[in-house]
């Protein structure tokens, strides 16, 4: 079974950082082809549901396994292998915790209903604390969709009334999780000194 804590950690000795969700997404999927070099490896791969097709980051047809990735950053101006990185804010924390909790459902359509995939893994990466640390204040909006170390999804998950029409485009639907998943965010690189310059990550692997 594919270790993704292992490929992140080993992924982390060579990029600290990416330009882009895009760059994050093809530099794993250079690792995994580096690690396991037998393996076949499709990004963006089309998935059939029903009538219409379902799109995955990272696919390993031979393990059946599909990885989603998210790439959210704070803006900061970091070099690493003397490549300059300007991250931009990814802004709209509550609906990235959203699209993040949809990938984890959609994996676990995949596995459970479809029988597309034998395990799948969420992967989300940041350098915005918002995301691991316990919110400020309890009752906002988002509540159900918090990701914070310790926190632990399952259920039905949606927006509370209070959320307004333009908050909730395009995320009208509630999550629904099967679960538990107790969430544990890891460390992935730092930049001592550099404002905004530590990464973390948070990964729901589903079977």
């Amino acid at each position: 079974m594919l270790n993704i804590r292992r490929l992140l950690t080993g992924l982390a000795d060579n990029r600290k950082v990416f330009h882009s969700e895009a760059d994050f997404q093809h530099a794993l999927a250079w690792h995994i082809h580096q690690t396991m070099p037998k393996s076949q490896i499709r990004l963006e791969f089309p998935v059939p549901v029903e009538h219409r097709k379902m799109y995955v980051d990272i696919w390993l047809p031979e393990q059946k396994t599909a990885i989603e990735l998210k790439y959210v950053t704070q803006s900061s101006e970091l070099e690493h292998n003397e490549e300059s990185f300007a991250l931009r804010n990814g802004g709209a924390l509550n609906q990235k915790r959203y699209d993040f909790l949809y990938d984890v459902q959609r994996l676990e359509r995949m596995c459970s209903e479809l029988k597309l995939c034998e395990a799948g893994h969420a992967v989300l990466l940041t350098n915005d604390p918002l995301y691991w640390n316990p919110p400020g204040r309890l009752g906002t909006v988002d509540s159900a969709f918090r990701v914070h170390e310790g926190q632990e999804i399952q259920g039905k998950r949606e927006w509370t009334y209070e959320a307004s029409p333009g908050t909730k485009k395009g995320r009208e639907k509630p999550i629904q999780l099967k679960g538990p998943y107790p969430l544990r965010w890891q460390d992935y690189s730092d930049f001592p000194g550099k404002p905004r310059g530590k990464f973390r990550y948070l990964s729901v692997s589903v079977k």
